[in-house]
Protein backbone atom coordinates (compact mmCIF):
# COMPACT_ATOMS: atom_id res chain seq x y z
CA UNK A 1 0.00 0.00 0.00
CA UNK A 2 1.53 3.61 -0.76
CA UNK A 3 1.72 5.41 2.36
CA UNK A 4 1.38 9.67 2.14
CA UNK A 5 4.58 9.69 3.20
CA UNK A 6 5.80 7.65 0.13
CA UNK A 7 3.52 10.41 -2.32
CA UNK A 8 4.79 13.22 -0.92
CA UNK A 9 8.41 13.08 -0.42
CA UNK A 10 10.95 11.45 -2.59
CA UNK A 11 14.33 11.64 -3.45
CA UNK A 12 14.90 15.64 -3.10
CA UNK A 13 16.90 15.45 -6.50
CA UNK A 14 16.19 17.91 -8.95
CA UNK A 15 17.76 17.86 -12.58
CA UNK A 16 20.48 20.91 -11.03
CA UNK A 17 20.43 19.39 -6.96
CA UNK A 18 23.75 18.02 -7.37
CA UNK A 19 25.16 20.17 -4.27
CA UNK A 20 23.88 19.51 -0.51
CA UNK A 21 23.35 22.31 1.47
CA UNK A 22 21.82 22.95 4.94
CA UNK A 23 18.78 23.23 2.78
CA UNK A 24 18.38 19.62 1.92
CA UNK A 25 19.79 18.52 4.80
CA UNK A 26 16.92 20.04 6.50
CA UNK A 27 14.32 18.92 4.41
CA UNK A 28 15.93 15.34 4.59
CA UNK A 29 15.77 15.63 8.58
CA UNK A 30 11.77 16.30 7.93
CA UNK A 31 11.36 13.76 5.79
CA UNK A 32 12.37 11.35 8.01
CA UNK A 33 10.19 13.06 10.89
CA UNK A 34 6.96 12.87 8.42
CA UNK A 35 6.86 16.26 9.35
CA UNK A 36 5.87 19.95 6.83
CA UNK A 37 8.45 22.53 7.39
CA UNK A 38 7.77 26.19 8.46
CA UNK A 39 9.54 28.38 6.49
CA UNK A 40 9.78 31.78 7.91
CA UNK A 41 10.40 35.17 6.04
CA UNK A 42 11.76 38.86 7.68
CA UNK A 43 13.09 41.63 5.76
CA UNK A 44 16.73 42.21 6.86
CA UNK A 45 16.87 45.53 8.70
CA UNK A 46 13.48 46.23 9.34
CA UNK A 47 13.90 48.06 11.77
CA UNK A 48 17.80 47.32 11.93
CA UNK A 49 20.14 45.10 11.24
CA UNK A 50 21.00 44.02 15.09
CA UNK A 51 17.14 43.87 15.44
CA UNK A 52 16.94 41.48 12.34
CA UNK A 53 19.23 38.94 14.42
CA UNK A 54 17.54 39.25 17.27
CA UNK A 55 14.60 38.03 15.42
CA UNK A 56 16.28 35.10 13.58
CA UNK A 57 17.31 34.09 17.22
CA UNK A 58 13.87 33.91 18.17
CA UNK A 59 12.78 32.00 15.02
CA UNK A 60 15.24 29.48 14.85
CA UNK A 61 14.57 28.82 18.92
CA UNK A 62 10.88 28.60 17.73
CA UNK A 63 11.40 25.71 15.57
CA UNK A 64 11.78 27.48 12.42
CA UNK A 65 13.04 25.16 9.65
CA UNK A 66 14.40 27.66 7.03
CA UNK A 67 14.42 31.20 7.34
CA UNK A 68 14.17 33.65 3.99
CA UNK A 69 16.11 36.65 4.45
CA UNK A 70 14.41 39.63 2.16
CA UNK A 71 16.50 41.73 1.13
CA UNK A 72 15.33 45.61 0.79
CA UNK A 73 14.70 47.45 -2.50
CA UNK A 74 13.26 50.08 -3.67
CA UNK A 75 10.76 48.83 -6.55
CA UNK A 76 9.85 45.46 -4.60
CA UNK A 77 6.85 44.85 -7.36
CA UNK A 78 5.90 41.30 -6.01
CA UNK A 79 5.71 42.57 -2.70
CA UNK A 80 2.26 44.20 -0.90
CA UNK A 81 2.04 46.81 1.07
CA UNK A 82 3.35 45.12 5.00
CA UNK A 83 6.98 44.16 3.26
CA UNK A 84 7.00 47.23 0.44
CA UNK A 85 6.86 49.42 4.20
CA UNK A 86 9.26 46.99 5.87
CA UNK A 87 11.44 47.95 2.65
CA UNK A 88 11.38 51.31 2.77
CA UNK A 89 12.27 51.00 6.67
CA UNK A 90 15.24 49.34 6.35
CA UNK A 91 16.65 51.27 3.46
CA UNK A 92 15.92 54.19 5.45
CA UNK A 93 17.89 52.99 7.83
CA UNK A 94 20.67 52.43 5.35
CA UNK A 95 21.16 48.51 4.68
CA UNK A 96 22.46 47.30 1.31
CA UNK A 97 23.01 43.62 0.00
CA UNK A 98 26.34 44.02 1.64
CA UNK A 99 25.48 44.66 4.75
CA UNK A 100 22.73 41.75 4.80
CA UNK A 101 25.60 39.59 3.60
CA UNK A 102 27.31 40.90 7.18
CA UNK A 103 24.21 39.81 8.90
CA UNK A 104 23.79 36.44 7.96
CA UNK A 105 27.89 36.01 8.99
CA UNK A 106 26.97 37.38 12.57
CA UNK A 107 24.28 34.91 12.44
CA UNK A 108 26.41 32.21 11.49
CA UNK A 109 28.75 33.29 14.50
CA UNK A 110 26.32 32.77 17.21
CA UNK A 111 26.25 30.60 20.27
CA UNK A 112 22.24 29.25 19.28
CA UNK A 113 20.05 27.02 17.10
CA UNK A 114 20.17 29.85 14.49
CA UNK A 115 24.16 29.35 14.18
CA UNK A 116 23.03 26.00 11.71
CA UNK A 117 19.57 27.46 10.27
CA UNK A 118 19.51 27.38 6.76
CA UNK A 119 19.27 30.82 5.27
CA UNK A 120 17.95 31.97 1.97
CA UNK A 121 18.12 35.33 0.55
CA UNK A 122 15.16 36.76 -1.12
CA UNK A 123 16.07 39.38 -3.25
CA UNK A 124 15.04 41.28 -6.48
CA UNK A 125 17.94 40.75 -9.24
CA UNK A 126 19.07 44.69 -9.43
CA UNK A 127 20.71 44.29 -6.25
CA UNK A 128 22.85 41.05 -7.12
CA UNK A 129 23.60 42.34 -10.31
CA UNK A 130 25.04 45.99 -9.27
CA UNK A 131 27.46 44.24 -6.66
CA UNK A 132 28.48 41.76 -9.21
CA UNK A 133 27.29 37.70 -9.73
CA UNK A 134 30.64 36.71 -9.05
CA UNK A 135 31.46 38.52 -5.97
CA UNK A 136 28.01 38.18 -4.59
CA UNK A 137 27.86 34.39 -4.50
CA UNK A 138 31.42 34.38 -3.56
CA UNK A 139 30.27 36.52 -0.83
CA UNK A 140 27.40 34.90 -0.25
CA UNK A 141 28.71 31.60 0.17
CA UNK A 142 31.49 33.17 2.25
CA UNK A 143 28.76 34.82 4.99
CA UNK A 144 27.15 31.53 5.19
CA UNK A 145 23.90 31.63 3.31
CA UNK A 146 22.68 28.29 1.91
CA UNK A 147 20.29 29.72 -1.00
CA UNK A 148 18.83 32.29 -3.16
CA UNK A 149 15.61 33.11 -4.92
CA UNK A 150 15.85 36.22 -7.09
CA UNK A 151 12.06 36.98 -7.22
CA UNK A 152 12.40 38.77 -11.04
CA UNK A 153 14.97 36.46 -12.87
CA UNK A 154 13.08 33.69 -14.86
CA UNK A 155 14.75 30.43 -15.87
CA UNK A 156 15.34 31.87 -19.73
CA UNK A 157 17.63 34.09 -18.12
CA UNK A 158 19.62 32.38 -15.39
CA UNK A 159 21.89 29.97 -16.82
CA UNK A 160 24.93 31.76 -16.13
CA UNK A 161 23.08 32.86 -12.98
CA UNK A 162 22.89 29.26 -11.43
CA UNK A 163 26.47 28.14 -12.73
CA UNK A 164 27.97 30.56 -10.53
CA UNK A 165 25.24 29.71 -7.93
CA UNK A 166 26.21 26.21 -8.23
CA UNK A 167 29.88 26.83 -8.15
CA UNK A 168 29.65 28.38 -4.54
CA UNK A 169 27.51 25.45 -3.27
CA UNK A 170 24.33 27.68 -3.25
CA UNK A 171 20.91 26.93 -4.24
CA UNK A 172 19.01 28.39 -6.78
CA UNK A 173 15.18 28.66 -5.94
CA UNK A 174 12.59 29.95 -8.50
CA UNK A 175 9.07 30.67 -8.45
CA UNK A 176 6.04 28.36 -9.68
CA UNK A 177 2.28 30.32 -9.81
CA UNK A 178 -1.06 28.87 -10.31
CA UNK A 179 -1.15 30.64 -13.89
CA UNK A 180 1.74 28.27 -14.85
CA UNK A 181 1.40 25.53 -17.42
CA UNK A 182 2.00 22.30 -16.20
CA UNK A 183 5.31 22.11 -19.18
CA UNK A 184 6.22 25.53 -17.33
CA UNK A 185 6.38 24.39 -13.81
CA UNK A 186 8.58 21.46 -15.43
CA UNK A 187 10.84 23.89 -16.46
CA UNK A 188 10.78 25.67 -13.32
CA UNK A 189 11.39 23.06 -11.67
CA UNK A 190 14.10 21.88 -13.49
CA UNK A 191 16.39 24.67 -12.93
CA UNK A 192 15.59 24.76 -9.26
CA UNK A 193 17.55 23.41 -6.64
CA UNK A 194 16.78 23.13 -2.82
CA UNK A 195 13.18 23.42 -2.89
CA UNK A 196 10.65 24.44 -5.65
CA UNK A 197 8.54 27.36 -4.00
CA UNK A 198 4.79 27.93 -5.27
CA UNK A 199 2.98 30.73 -5.26
CA UNK A 200 -0.11 29.79 -3.90
CA UNK A 201 -2.17 32.58 -5.60
CA UNK A 202 -1.90 35.88 -8.08
CA UNK A 203 -1.01 38.71 -6.78
CA UNK A 204 1.57 40.73 -4.82
CA UNK A 205 2.66 39.23 -1.09
CA UNK A 206 -0.11 39.58 1.58
CA UNK A 207 -1.74 37.41 4.56
CA UNK A 208 -4.96 35.78 3.93
CA UNK A 209 -8.34 34.83 5.65
CA UNK A 210 -8.23 31.69 3.37
CA UNK A 211 -6.42 29.71 1.11
CA UNK A 212 -7.32 29.37 -2.48
CA UNK A 213 -9.85 26.47 -3.16
CA UNK A 214 -7.52 25.55 -6.28
CA UNK A 215 -4.70 25.35 -4.45
CA UNK A 216 -4.42 21.60 -4.41
CA UNK A 217 -4.89 21.07 -8.13
CA UNK A 218 -2.05 23.41 -8.40
CA UNK A 219 0.25 21.63 -5.61
CA UNK A 220 -1.09 18.13 -7.57
CA UNK A 221 0.59 19.52 -10.71
CA UNK A 222 3.36 20.80 -9.20
CA UNK A 223 4.34 17.29 -7.78
CA UNK A 224 3.97 15.72 -10.61
CA UNK A 225 6.52 17.50 -12.19
CA UNK A 226 9.42 17.11 -9.91
CA UNK A 227 10.77 15.50 -7.02
CA UNK A 228 12.13 18.42 -5.12
CA UNK A 229 10.34 19.28 -1.54
CA UNK A 230 7.90 21.96 -2.63
CA UNK A 231 7.12 25.00 -0.34
CA UNK A 232 4.41 27.01 -0.42
CA UNK A 233 4.03 30.74 0.23
CA UNK A 234 1.96 33.99 -0.43
CA UNK A 235 -0.96 34.22 2.22
CA UNK A 236 -0.04 31.69 4.51
CA UNK A 237 -0.57 32.97 8.26
CA UNK A 238 -2.39 30.94 10.44
CA UNK A 239 -1.99 27.70 11.65
CA UNK A 240 -5.07 26.41 10.23
CA UNK A 241 -3.42 27.14 6.70
CA UNK A 242 -0.76 24.95 7.64
CA UNK A 243 -3.10 22.07 8.27
CA UNK A 244 -4.87 22.53 5.31
CA UNK A 245 -1.34 22.36 3.39
CA UNK A 246 -0.65 18.99 5.21
CA UNK A 247 -0.40 15.91 3.18
CA UNK A 248 0.01 18.20 -0.25
CA UNK A 249 2.96 20.61 0.38
CA UNK A 250 6.46 19.92 2.20
CA UNK A 251 6.80 23.40 4.04
CA UNK A 252 4.66 26.45 4.06
CA UNK A 253 6.57 30.34 3.81
CA UNK A 254 4.78 32.65 6.34
CA UNK A 255 6.03 36.37 5.38
CA UNK A 256 3.38 39.00 5.76
CA UNK A 257 2.35 38.27 8.84
CA UNK A 258 5.12 38.23 10.84
CA UNK A 259 6.46 41.49 9.45
CA UNK A 260 3.14 43.15 9.99
CA UNK A 261 3.98 41.75 13.69
CA UNK A 262 7.41 43.39 13.86
CA UNK A 263 5.98 46.61 12.75
CA UNK A 264 3.00 46.55 14.68
CA UNK A 265 5.63 46.00 17.66
CA UNK A 266 8.25 48.61 16.59
CA UNK A 267 6.82 51.10 14.58
CA UNK A 268 6.10 53.61 17.40
CA UNK A 269 8.85 52.01 19.78
CA UNK A 270 12.47 50.30 18.05
CA UNK A 271 13.99 50.76 21.14
CA UNK A 272 15.37 47.28 22.91
CA UNK A 273 11.91 46.53 24.40
CA UNK A 274 10.35 46.98 21.43
CA UNK A 275 12.50 44.85 19.56
CA UNK A 276 11.91 41.86 22.25
CA UNK A 277 8.54 42.32 22.48
CA UNK A 278 8.49 41.42 18.32
CA UNK A 279 11.03 39.06 19.28
CA UNK A 280 8.57 37.43 21.39
CA UNK A 281 5.53 37.74 19.55
CA UNK A 282 7.18 36.08 16.26
CA UNK A 283 8.50 32.93 18.11
CA UNK A 284 4.90 32.49 19.24
CA UNK A 285 3.73 32.45 16.45
CA UNK A 286 6.08 30.32 14.74
CA UNK A 287 5.44 27.75 17.96
CA UNK A 288 1.86 27.18 16.77
CA UNK A 289 2.75 27.17 13.13
CA UNK A 290 5.29 24.36 13.80
CA UNK A 291 3.09 22.95 15.59
CA UNK A 292 0.39 22.63 13.10
CA UNK A 293 2.62 21.09 11.24
CA UNK A 294 3.44 18.30 13.71
CA UNK A 295 0.48 17.40 14.06
CA UNK A 296 -3.42 16.79 12.26
CA UNK A 297 -3.61 16.74 9.10
CA UNK A 298 0.06 17.72 8.54
CA UNK A 299 1.34 14.89 9.96
CA UNK A 300 2.89 12.70 7.70
CA UNK A 301 3.09 8.95 7.84
CA UNK A 302 6.46 7.70 7.50
CA UNK A 303 7.33 4.16 5.91
CA UNK A 304 9.03 1.89 8.64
Amino acid sequence: MCKVGDNLFHSFMGVEAAITTRISRRFTELQARGEMGIIPYITAGDPSLDASLTFVVALAEAGADVIELGVPFSDPLADGPTIQRASERALKSGVTLARVLELVRKIRQLKSSAAEIPIVLFSYYNPILQMGLEQFAAAASDAGADGVLATDLTPEESEGYRKVLHAHSLDAIFLGAPTSSDSRLRQIAEVSSGFLYLISRTGVTGAKDSLPDDLPSLLRRARATTNLPIAVGFGISMPGHVSVLGGLADAAVVGSSLVAEIEKATGNDDSQSGIERAASTLGERVRSLKQAGRAGLSKREVAP
